[in-house]
């Protein structure tokens, strides 16, 4: 555990000097990034001779086995060059943001617009980079048809089984052989200090195992395909990451195709900082599970400072450091790599400039952390086979 100790220092520098403010700090956000560096070499994760850490992100992942993803919006693969060019070269891995989730996929009854997801499948094919599949059944965008013939109850218990198999087999079929992983179920658990399956139309009508149910007709209709949950607020060991591993420790006794933990990892700066996400993820790593940071991103309030940046660097290389820490953590996914599309400021009053690059694609100190954390981390789990 002293390495653990050491690397954890580390990453607490960048994001200490945002807590202690500007009667205590005065480095400019590129100097912030200087003593993660140092503190990983004292740990002995540095490799003596000078690394070139100016290069792109999936290609510094490489050398960790570790698949370096972004969501992407495939509006903006069409219409943004420059957005296109930096989805193919930076990253190894993409998510569809949006163009998987039902409500795109099927907007009426029986209807698949198959478009958006098989472009984005296509362009992951052409840049050599690998699908993650987002999402199968979430009880957010649905589509309309499905929500208000459950809620007049033209949709019955039994049929609405028969319509969640049909459309995680159908889809997962297409995607057969060309999806690596999908997200099975998107969000189950409620917030709080005693967390329970939500209250969706899937738990009404389906029962506490549609889990289950879910991720067996997943992995009937691809059994390769490695089968995840994912949830946000689950970074840290809390309540609600043990639900997590308390129904994942269950359904891997009773034999149900479970492969992965999603940990979406959206970050707030107002909010401490997951320093025990090593141990969290250690202990779903320990059930045998593959384990993934799927959604990340840092947010905080407006205007933009320097200490404000210095702490977005610790927040991102806590992160991507607790998943170099984890044999079987595969992927560190950012929910998009550009403040020009990112979705915080519609959804966060006053915050924003939540990802590694500016409105303009210009790399941001937290962009060049990940590359530093990347490039000096001579990582004993290397073998993950991403």
């Amino acid at each position: 555990m002293k390495k653990l100790r050491i690397i954890v220092a580390g990453v607490l520098t960048a994001g200490a000097l945002y807590a202690v403010g500007p009667s205590s700090a005065t480095a400019a956000p590129t100097q912030a990034l200087a003593p993660t560096g140092q503190a990983l070499a004292t740990g002995g994760w540095h490799s003596p001779s000078p690394v070139n850490t100016d290069l792109p992100l999936r290609v510094l992942a490489r050398k960790h086995g570790l698949g370096f993803g972004t969501a992407v919006d495939v509006n903006n693969l069409t219409n943004d060059a420059t957005y296109r060019e930096l989805a193919a070269t930076e990253f190894s891995a993409v998510t569809a943001e949006n163009a998987m989730k039902w409500a795109e996929l099927e907007p009426t009854r029986g209807t698949y617009n198959w478009g958006p997801a098989d472009q984005l499948v296509e362009f992951a094919r052409r840049n050599g980079q690998k699908v993650h599949g987002h999402t199968l059944l979430w009880h957010s965008q649905l589509p309309t048809w499905l929500t208000d013939g459950v809620a007049d109850g033209s949709i019955t218990p039994a049929e609405l089984r028969t319509i969640a198999r049909n459309h995680i087999t159908t889809v997962v079929k297409r995607y057969k052989g060309k999806v690596r992983a999908w997200d099975v179920v998107n969000e189950a658990f409620t917030d709080g200090d005693s967390p329970v399956l939500r209250d969706t139309i899937f738990r009404q009508h389906l029962g506490e195992n549609y889990i289950a149910d879910a991720l067996r007709w997943a992995h009937a209709a691809d059994p390769k395909a490695k089968l995840f949950l994912n949830d946000y607020a689950i970074d840290n060991i809390n309540p609600k990451s043990t639900a997590y591993y308390e129904l994942a420790r269950q359904l891997r006794k009773q034999r149900v195709p479970l492969h992965g933990m999603g940990f979406q990892g959206h970050l707030d700066l107002q909010y401490p900082l997951p320093i025990d996400a090593p141990q969290n993820l250690a202990r779903f790593d320990r059930l045998g599970l593959e384990t993934a940071f799927t959604e990340v991103d840092v947010r905080f309030f407006l205007p933009v400072d320097t200490y404000k940046e210095a702490g977005q660097v610790g927040s991102f290389n806590t992160l991507l450091q607790a998943c170099l820490l984890t044999p079987k953590c595969v992927m560190f996914t950012v929910w998009g790599f550009t403040d020009k599309y990112s979705w915080v400021p519609g959804f966060f009053e006053g915050q924003g400039s939540a990802t590694p690059m500016d409105e303009n694609f210009q790399p941001k100190a937290a962009y060049r952390g990940l590359q530093q954390v990347l490039a000096v981390a001579a990582d004993p789990n290397s073998r993950r086979g991403f």
